[in-house]
């Protein structure tokens, strides 16, 4: 069994436990559904910010612990000064040390959208995400049908909420439906957690012109950011790369500050 398939498996027991605590009439009873959009497609094409969608993140499974000391606030709020056009907060507790409150915490600090990371598999956690103040959802293609995807999609919709398709290849971009409109492509396998940014390139001259292409994980240079651009993509998920570091909202900071100078340069 791969690590998807064991984090699959223990979601479904975790997502039973939060129905038996939490019914979906009490969520729905939270002040975030009646809360303004908040377009995360809008804020990556944003002339104005980054294209980096900045992570909060204290473990995974790859690397193990990445940043036990970390508090959401001081550095969601780091993130959103420095110029980043989003969030992605992990919810996930067992693999990847995160839990509801991260989301919520970043709510409270922060104005641009927020993607709430974890794996869906059930409609609940979708207004959960909304519950807690998130603005994206992530469908990871992986361990979803076509149908489920559909499914989810439209749910999303119907809450406000957007989804972030998540591929890593040719197979899951079968799955890829209209309704979508931003797509993740996972420079890294989830399965091996090897990075390839070519097979994520090849993947997103695959994809309507329209689409919001972003590239996810590995991305660790500025000059990463330029050369993926280049390639078709508007948007980059970078979480280790800042989180790894002391003050995380510092490194996304000074991160940004050299694409910018390479871009007028």
């Amino acid at each position: 069994m791969n690590i998807l398939d064991k984090i699959i498996t223990h979601k479904k027991t975790e997502v039973a436990a939060a129905k038996e605590i939490q019914s979906i009439q009490s969520l729905e009873k939270s002040s975030y559904f009646s809360a303004p959009k908040i377009s995360l497609k809008e804020y990556i094409l944003r002339d104005d910010k980054s294209g980096i969608i900045a992570e909060f993140k204290r473990k995974s499974p790859s690397k193990g612990i990445i940043n036990e000391t970390a508090l959401v606030p001081n550095v969601t709020a780091g993130y959103s000064n420095a110029g980043a056009s989003a969030l992605s907060v992990l919810t996930d507790a067992k693999f990847f040390g995160g839990t509801n409150d991260d989301v919520l915490a970043a709510r409270k600090v922060n104005d641009i959208p927020i993607l709430r990371k974890d794996f869906t598999i059930d409609e609940y956690q979708i207004i959960e995400a909304k519950s807690i103040g998130a603005n994206a959802i992530l469908l990871i293609a992986a361990v979803l049908t076509k149908a489920e995807i559909k499914q989810f999609t439209t749910l999303a919709h119907n809450l406000g909420l957007e989804v972030l398709l998540e591929i890593h290849t040719n197979e899951e971009l079968d799955k890829y439906i209209p309704e979508i409109s931003v797509v993740g492509i996972n420079n890294r396998n989830l399965k091996t957690f090897e990075v390839d940014f070519d097979n994520a390139i090849r993947l997103a001259k695959s994809l309507p012109s329209d689409t919001i292409k972003i590239a996810e994980s590995g991305i660790s240079d500025y000059k990463d950011i330029g050369y993926l651009r280049a390639q078709g993509f508007d948007g980059f998920l970078i979480g280790e790369n800042f989180m790894k570091t002391e003050n995380p909202g510092q490194a996304c900071s000074e991160f940004i500050e050299k694409i910018n100078k390479n871009s007028h340069a």
